[in-house]
């Protein structure tokens, strides 16, 4: 029988999917094959396996730091909402459904058995399996049809790590809240509390751990800094928060545009990796101003988002920066909004809208969506900024359910080789004919290191300064550098021993004839 250990957190972003990832590393390190797993992910920043299925950015970026590739079993359920109240369901990479909150309730216990049914057909497959909960396990109200903490727990039966957030404050009330809302089989399976994202002298909450053992009877396995890694993040909450606007007194200023329904920013990571860019989320016209370059992200809802730019006075401010200079990129869903005219009728209830106009082209929604792995290269003879991207090659996956046609004034972006490893020749996205405004379907744009690199010294030119030169930067290999990073401040600050101990003792439990 395999190893297993289960991270659940007393709410939402207290660090469960990082910490997943460094327990993935770690074990990893110590020579077992391993494989995370969450039942059920609700996040818009979703990617593509190497057959076409989609599922969580979280445990793509968590099968990387277990040097696997990314398998749909590790996250068999995947919620990504299309309104506040509704969302599409992907079962196992594919689209099975639209479902509101309250339908989506009443069918998950018909989920449960076929997710336990994927998790044990993965976990024949590994030495360890990491399984991550979602929000907090105290959700009384949810209990009775959960899949996604203790009910996922108690179906596999894996012992369970609680994660809580210092930095929120109340941390001590959050653990001694969430066991006591626990019922006494489900606390029993807590075997530690993990406080993460501290910052300052770990003594000072030396009367704390020891009190909140004694109040819980859980004993506290570590205590986690605050660290600086640079990973994916599972959904907007980040971006809430202003994880990316810091102040540095960077070279080039980048601008994303942060809609409300916003997918795969996670596509402007490699981005905000580099060197010499400042990279910032803008979701309000007085904070866009003139950058260097502007790039509209990927929609869950296309058309609701760009009714958002025109209502929010951001289409005015985009328009404004294109006239002043500015380039323009448009991912996916921001390609399309680029365009004359959406056709919609599939997604948003909408039937059409126009776009901003920067590109002449139009795009018509279609029920079947595109879930594909891509490879390819930017065509040549471009103009503009856009012209140093050139033949470069260029890989990553699509996400969409549109077809874009072009007018007379634009021209393909980029010709694709590969779709899910098969050859190909068809062309991709769409770039103005003087090179200022340009759009792409492929999500990962940015992670192809030549490309990447050609694009940001073509801007540095631009504003008057030197081409950026020397070392490489490689954005795969700095990824890397940020796992066996993480694994090291956790094996530091966290008793590794004594989560293999709990593992270990809960598979003798389990082997003890009752």
């Amino acid at each position: 029988m395999g190893l297993s250990i289960m991270v659940q957190g007393t709410a939402s972003d207290v660090g469960k999917s990082v910490l997943v990832a460094g327990l993935c590393r770690i074990f990893h390190q110590d020579g077992y094959r391993v494989a995370p797993f969450k039942s059920q992910n609700m996040a818009l920043n979703s990617g593509i396996t190497a057959d076409g299925g989609e599922m969580g950015r979280a445990q793509i970026f968590q099968a990387e730091a277990a040097g696997i590739e990314p398998d749909v079993r590790m996250n068999p359920v995947l919620l990504k909402p299309t309104s506040d109240l509704r969302a599409q369901v992907v079962l196992m990479g594919k689209v099975a459904n639209q479902m509101d909150a309250v339908t989506y309730h009443e069918f998950k216990p018909q989920l449960l058995e076929q997710i336990a049914q994927v998790y044990r057909s993965l976990a024949d497959e590994v030495d360890i399996m990491v399984l991550e909960g979602a929000g907090s396990p105290a959700e009384i109200n949810l209990r009775d049809r959960d899949i996604v903490n203790m009910g996922m727990a108690e179906k596999v039966d894996v012992p369970v790590i609680l994660v809580a957030d210092i930095d929120r404050g109340g941390v001590f009330a959050s653990i001694y809240g969430t066991l006591a809302l626990l019922e006494p089989a489900e606390k029993a399976r807590v075997k530690g509390v993990i406080i993460n994202k501290f910052r300052g002298d770990v003594s000072l909450l030396t009367s704390g751990l020891r009190q909140i053992e004694e109040l819980t009877g859980v004993p506290i396995i570590g205590v986690m800094p605050w660290i600086e890694v640079q990973l994916e993040d599972e959904d907007g909450v980040a971006l809430q928060k202003g994880k990316y606007r810091h102040q540095d007194e960077n070279l080039l200023d980048i601008a994303v545009i942060q809609t409300p329904y916003i997918s795969n920013f996670t596509d402007f990571n490699a981005l905000n990796a580099q060197p010499d860019v400042h990279l910032r989320y803008v979701s309000h016209h007085d904070e866009l101003g003139y950058p260097d370059l502007l790039i509209l992200p990927g929609s869950k809802n296309t058309l609701s988002d760009l009714s958002y730019l025109h209502k929010s006075g951001l289409t005015h401010q985009i328009l404004l920066a294109h006239q002043q200079g500015t380039p323009v990129l448009g991912i996916c869903g921001g390609f399309q909004m680029l365009g004359n005219h959406i056709v919609d009728g599939v997604e948003s209830g909408v039937e059409q809208m126009a776009g901003l106009g920067l590109l002449d082209c139009k795009t018509t929604f279609s029920q079947q969506k595109v879930t594909t792995q891509v490879s390819g290269e930017i065509r040549p003879d471009l103009a503009g900024v856009f012209a140093a991207c050139q033949e470069h090659s260029l890989v990553g996956y699509e996400i969409h359910m549109g077809h874009t046609e072009l007018g007379e004034q634009a021209q393909p972006f980029s010709v694709l080789h590969k779709r899910n490893g098969e050859s190909i020749n068809q062309c991709d996205g769409a770039i103005h004919l003087d090179g200022s405004v340009a759009g792409t379907y492929i999500h990962g744009f940015f992670d192809s290191d030549g490309l990447t690199r050609s694009l940001l010294n073509s801007l540095r030119e631009r504003k008057g300064l030197e081409p950026l030169l020397g070392a490489e930067f490689h954005y795969q290999a700095f990824r890397e550098q940020q796992f066996d990073r993480l694994a090291a401040a956790m094996r530091e600050n966290i008793d590794i021993e004594a989560v293999y101990a709990i593992m270990r003792d809960h598979v003798a439990m389990q082997e003890k004839p009752q």
